[in-house]
């Protein structure tokens, strides 16, 4: 039986039993800080409470890093079997999609709270920690999957929508690079961003897409997954929320910033074409959408709470975003209203998840490593 945490013993075994999946925590919190003031006729308040949970989130991913990172310094034979963990390994993609709402946020919310931050513009540090969240999110995009396919050990009827995490980072990391064109001039500098930013969509939706693929087969043939994973049915809208927000975001900026290099004509269909695409992606989530209710739905009345459950808030926000920002392209009614009641919902998910967190955490319920689990067992054994 797991002890509160107040009561352990040691309070080294927090540091010991730390996990990436926490940083979701900072995903979903920091993703509901950037959609309060994105609702319609949100009062000033909704904005000042975004951004004290977008400060919040920093404190957090701060905590977080320092504790994992502590992890690898105190116990770095146990920290590295995460590499063999067929589950756990993914979350890692979390990490630099944590980073990425903060630096939205410092988009959002820190040019007008901090002009500067230790005498440097706000712009500069976000453009600077977009640099290494890009490093990290492609760095993951590539060794995850390597690992997945030379070191560790999966089957189809273990299949869920988390394979997705090591390969979205990319793509979030390419939305980030839409909002942070909007604060720079129109230079070459902006328009490698640009280009950058667009290769990252590729480097990420493609994969993504390719894995929702083969997750549909996989229920078709093996039925839905266990009540333990069934939350992860959710993280099917991140690709495509956030492939959809990308997509907008980027064309938005696009017809400015192609005028540097005489591409204003590719910027004009950038645009256009980013709307009707996001259009048509948003339709795909709207049916996993759908999909992920009924599954969440089948086993309501026996659902576990974890870590998991975070999985409700992040892609679902992003969702949600990129119907907002369709409806202010589009000037439709109706498109705003979907947005209105998506961000309402999204901010009740998150409500309940982050009460049962709190919950969780001072029961000691969520401090268990399985990697750590699975490597104390090997020992055992041999």
């Amino acid at each position: 039986m797991k002890m509160p945490f107040y009561q352990l013993q040691h309070k080294q075994d927090l540091i010991r039993h730390f996990t990436p999946n926490w940083f979701t925590v900072v995903m979903g919190t920091g993703v509901v800080a950037l959609i309060l003031p994105s609702i319609a006729v949100a009062p000033q308040w909704m904005w000042s409470f975004g951004a004290g949970l977008w400060q919040i989130s920093i404190v957090l991913f701060i905590l977080f890093s320092s504790m994992y990172l502590s992890r690898w310094i105190l116990y770095p034979q146990e920290a590295k079997q995460i590499f063999q963990h067929p589950v756990m390994s993914l979350f890692l993609g979390a990490i630099p999609m944590a980073l990425a709402t903060l630096i939205n946020g410092a988009l959002k919310f820190g040019t007008t709270l901090y002009t500067e931050f230790l005498g440097v513009s706000i712009i500069t540090w976000a453009e600077y920690l977009w640099y290494v969240d890009v490093l990290m999110a492609i760095a993951i995009a590539w060794c995850v999957p390597f690992l997945m396919f030379s070191r560790q050990q999966h089957a189809l009827q273990g299949m869920t929508a988390v394979w997705l995490l090591p390969i979205v980072a990319c793509e979030v990391a390419a939305s980030s690079g839409g909002l942070l064109l909007a604060h720079l001039p129109a230079q070459a500098h902006a328009v490698h961003i640009l280009f950058g930013s667009y290769l990252l969509w590729g480097i990420s939706v493609f994969p993504a897409f390719a894995i929702l693929s083969i997750l549909l087969l996989r229920l078709a043939l093996h039925q839905l997954p266990s009540k333990e994973m069934a939350i992860s049915s959710w993280l099917a809208l991140g690709p495509i929320g956030t492939g959809a927000l990308a997509l907008l975001l980027l064309g938005e900026q696009a017809p400015r910033i192609l005028t540097a290099v005489d591409l204003a004509d590719l910027g004009q269909v950038l645009l256009q074409g980013g709307v009707f695409a996001a259009l048509v992606l948003l339709g795909f989530g709207i049916w996993w959408f759908g999909i992920a209710i009924l599954i969440t739905l089948k086993h309501l009345r026996d659902l576990p709470f974890n870590l998991g459950w975070w999985a409700m808030t992040f892609p679902f926000g992003v969702f949600s975003l990129a119907v907002i920002h369709l409806a202010e392209h589009t000037q439709l009614n109706a498109i705003q209203q979907c947005g209105n009641f998506f961000a309402v919902l999204l901010c009740t998910l998150w409500l309940l998840v982050m009460l049962k967190t709190i919950q969780g955490f001072y029961r000691g319920s969520l401090f268990f490593s399985p990697c750590l689990k699975a490597y104390c067992d090997a020992q055992r054994a041999s």
